[in-house]
């Protein structure tokens, strides 16, 4: 009987950065932030140290009510945190027979935490097309029906597919569900809308606001199955994928 293992690893990319809003622009230019001074220099260095300075600026200051926060002023602008967990990698289980087929499962959590007043979002893409190979042999990325997920993971006797599906309080609409259909309704039944992996960037979560210091928590799962009548190739089959969050 052939064996095939399924390893997923998950590598990270954490990207942070500051979140502006443009007060000018053109075809050709954006101008984030501006300021109404009488001098200063953006940009002095030396050897010890780096100075961003202005001089007689008006309305400066961080001011806050129940209903918002300001930072007024040139150098009061924002910066934003956003972090993810250390994600694991996965090892599919069981083992399936290249002769016998069967279904195999996993998972792993990605935690999102960010501090950013607009939200994040969290994308998956895989590493190749498709995903999952063994050297020269693979898997197919799983193909939905429709444009949409699945709702049902389902898979012909003469195929072998690989799919994934988010799970969790943040996924983005693609993956909801009103419980027979996936891209519609507020619902996230469990082991449902079923979508194949790209080397194109896929949303899986997002969010409006922030959401520090506690996180958010979007469970991955990955799923393969062999049909019946497929003989797939002996191995050690693996798929890259890199989780990417950034804030909105």
């Amino acid at each position: 009987m052939n064996i095939i293992r399924l390893l997923i690893v998950c590598a990270l990319t954490i990207t942070s950065g500051h979140l502006y809003a443009q007060v000018m622009t053109s075809t050709n230019y954006q101008i984030e932030t501006d300021s109404i001074n009488v001098g200063g220099t953006d940009f002095s260095t030396s050897t010890n140290y780096t100075l961003s300075d202005t001089v007689g600026e008006v309305g400066t200051g961080a001011g806050t009510s129940t209903n918002y926060n300001l930072f007024a002023g040139y150098r009061q602008m924002q910066e934003v945190f956003i972090a993810l967990n250390e994600v694991s990698d996965v090892v599919m289980s069981p083992n399936l027979g290249g002769i016998t087929g069967g279904t195999s499962n996993g998972s792993t959590t990605v935690t999102v935490t960010t501090d950013s007043l607009s939200g994040y979002s969290l994308t998956v893409e895989a590493s190749t097309d498709p995903a999952l190979k063994d050297g020269s042999n693979s898997i197919n990325d799983y193909a939905p029906v429709g444009g949409n997920p699945d709702f049902t993971f389902s898979v012909a006797t003469s195929d072998a597919e690989f799919g994934f599906t988010p799970e969790g309080t943040d996924i983005a609409t693609r993956f909801k569900d009103n419980t027979s259909s996936c891209n519609t309704g507020s619902g996230d039944a469990e082991d449902a809308c079923w979508d194949g992996l790209s080397s194109t960037p896929i949303t899986v979560s997002q969010s409006t606001g922030s959401n520090h210091p506690s996180g958010t928590n979007t469970i991955l799962k990955f799923r393969t199955e062999i049909g019946s009548s497929k003989v797939q190739s002996e191995g050690t089959y693996t798929a890259t994928i890199t989780v990417t969050a950034l804030p909105q």
